[in-house]
């Protein structure tokens, strides 16, 4: 088996890894949001935590770990279509795990949960602030025109393009983290070698 099948392989398993615990970690994120009466701070900061943060470190760890068992040295172009392949496959265990399965048969009041407990804490942090009733009613009310807003605008070409919009960003992320894991020294090596040669 070559080198650059051997990075698919490795990077296709590690982005199964990667996709189930992405998974899990935004459904935990889905309960704890709308099970809890939680504070503002923690609304928006649990999903940039389970989203953002945390894979960003489980994805470093796996290019690291995928970079030592090719043997340490791989080119910007292998680096990039290991890690591309990697965050193709995480996508893809997200959409089909929680956009389709979840969201259709295990939770198919998510978006509508999620909305609620988005009004109950500003609604909750509007009180806390001291703001008198009138104003709290007119804000709720804007912001239930707005998820009304948001909802009729999930349509299956919205889904479409969001997806393609999605594998653009996954594309550019795999270029940004392909720079960052690429080998320098294996690199510069087979450049010196080409103009030996």
């Amino acid at each position: 088996m070559d080198l650059e099948q051997r990075i698919k392989n490795i990077f296709l398993k590690y982005g199964a890894v990667l996709g189930v615990l992405y998974l899990t970690l935004t459904i935990i994120s889905f309960y704890l949001i709308t099970a809890i009466s939680v504070s503002p701070i923690v609304f928006v900061a649990l999903p940039i935590f389970s989203r953002l943060c945390l894979p960003i470190v489980i994805t470093i760890v796996l290019c690291f770990s995928g970079r030592k068992k090719i043997g340490g040295l791989w080119t910007f172009k292998q680096a990039t279509t290991g890690i591309f392949a990697m965050f193709l496959m995480a996508f893809a265990i997200q959409f089909i795990g929680k956009d389709i399965v979840f969201d259709k048969f295990i939770e198919p009041n998510g978006v509508r949960k999620i909305q609620i407990a988005a009004i109950k804490t500003k609604s909750s942090n509007l009180q806390h602030k001291g703001y008198d009733q009138k104003t709290i009613d007119k804000e709720m009310a804007e912001m239930k025109k707005d998820l009304v807003h948001q909802n009729n605008a999930l349509t299956p070409g919205a889904v479409i393009q969001e997806v393609i919009f999605s594998i653009l960003f996954i594309f550019l992320f795999a270029l940004i983290f392909g720079s960052l894991f690429k080998n320098a020294e294996y690199v510069s090596g087979s450049q010196t070698t080409n103009q030996r040669q």
